[in-house]
């Protein structure tokens, strides 16, 4: 076959009822579910099965809901006998990926990404905080704007998601202005995001240093895949290093268009999006439109991708 990907999503994929069909057609899909429940003590299989949206739209929900629809579909492509050559997953996706690579339990990874969105939404008071994605403006054209936006508050680049999509977060104030300036710039769009928190900038500093105490309190292994991680675009397998790229991940900006492009680099010839949505793979498309790009959330997807990967 191939050389092949997984990516797992991020934030902004979740949707009331993913990996439904998962749960019902695949009995370990379920018992990934209830492992779920019982690691958190709450029932987060019923929230995300049943909604409703606003409750699992919250960051100490959403994070752990999307990881275990991620894993869940991971387990079905591992049980097909689908394993990637590589890995990689957008900000919370890394948490995924280093599950499906071996390097932390589920039950460990599900307990950690709750605590993560609570120590963000914590981090910056309701409403000082904003991100916006700016569309069709270069990268040093954004962090320049950014620079001159801050003003003594915090903006930067948060997400490099691909050439045409860039996100900035900061102080509500400075993403404004930021935002304002990308239009005077010639950028064809700039959106406000309905989140909770900025994330990836500096204003995330106190989440970073109370996510680090859990994360050393884990036992991460060797990856078993590697992985290409979001904050340096760098190939990691071992476990310790795997670890503090964590904890480097939180203040600062996910580098996604590099982390696809040393993919490329690696001889990567197809990416499977694994877990809810299809967000990664509309933003390979605009990366590198020549890469083939396939997705898999739910068993009607399974056909496809088995046709697709067989070719």
């Amino acid at each position: 076959m191939a050389v092949t990907t997984f990516l797992f999503p991020g934030q902004g994929s979740q949707a009331v009822g993913m990996a439904r069909t998962l749960v019902e057609n695949f009995p370990p899909a379920r018992d990934l579910f209830t492992e779920a429940d019982d690691a958190l003590g709450f029932p987060l299989s019923h929230l995300i099965l049943e909604g409703p949206m606003e409750t699992l739209t919250l960051t100490e929900h959403t994070q752990p809901a999307i990881l275990t629809a991620s894993v869940a579909a991971y387990r079905f492509l591992e049980a097909e006998g689908l394993k990637p050559d590589f890995v990689a997953g957008h900000s919370l996706g890394e948490y995924s990926a280093i599950v499906a690579a071996g390097g932390l339990s589920f039950a460990d990874a599900v307990r950690t990404v709750r605590n993560r969105g609570r120590y963000m939404q914590e981090a910056v008071p309701a409403g000082k905080g904003a991100m916006a994605a700016i569309l069709k403006l270069p990268i040093d054209k954004i962090e320049s704007i950014c620079e001159q936006a801050a003003q003594g508050e915090v903006v930067s680049v948060a997400n490099e998601n691909s050439p045409d999509q860039t996100v900035i977060a900061g102080d509500r104030a400075a993403v404004e202005r930021a935002g304002e300036l990308a239009r005077t710039a010639g950028a064809k769009r700039v959106v406000m995001l309905p989140v909770s928190a900025p994330f990836h900038c500096a204003l995330m500093a106190p989440a970073q240093s109370r996510l680090q105490a859990d994360l050393e309190a884990l036992r991460f292994r060797d990856l078993g895949v590697p992985l290409v991680n979001n904050v340096e675009a760098a190939i990691v397998q071992d476990g310790a290093e795997v670890r503090n790229r964590l904890v480097d991940q939180v203040p600062n900006r996910v580098r996604w268009v590099e982390s696809m492009f040393r993919l490329v680099d690696e001889g990567v010839e197809q990416f499977v999006e694994v877990g809810p949505g299809a967000v990664l793979t509309g933003l390979l498309r605009n990366i590198d439109p020549a890469r083939k790009c396939l997705k898999f959330g739910e068993i009607a997807d399974w056909e496809k991708l088995r046709g697709e990967l067989s070719r």
